[in-house]
């Protein structure tokens, strides 16, 4: 800033300007490729995912495989369910507090669906 003010160089703020859109588009290319594309399967059913975890976790049901097929058999197409219950079930053994709004829980039932499971494996 020094050198545009005082010594009225304005070149500098441009070349400023050109380095920071450079280095910013590398920036932008490198998290474009981390990214993985979305899975299709999960932004069609996403409601019914949010739904049926939601549902596990209140009921606090510690086995779920048999209530999440019978909510695929019932909800889901048929080339669709395999992954939506992998989905499902992904989602369970993946939850923590952080993400426990996105299934429209509270952190008391989160915390008596913990409790549950941790009851049942000890022996």
């Amino acid at each position: 800033m020094l050198g545009v003010f005082e010594l009225e160089r304005v070149e500098l703020l441009r070349d400023l300007c050109v380095w920071a859109y450079e280095r910013s588009t590398q920036q932008y290319i490198k998290v474009k490729k981390s990214l993985q594309e979305p899975d299709p399967t999960r932004l069609t059913y996403r409601e019914q995912i949010y739904e049926i975890v939601g549902d596990v976790v209140r009921r606090l049901e510690i086995h779920a495989r048999d209530d999440v097929t019978t909510y695929a058999e019932q909800h889901v197409d048929d080339q669709d369910r395999d992954r939506f219950i992998a989905l499902v079930l992904d989602d369970l053994r993946r939850l923590h507090e952080g993400v426990i709004a996105r299934y429209r829980l509270k952190p008391s039932e989160y915390a008596a669906w913990r409790a549950a499971i941790r009851s049942q494996l000890k022996p």
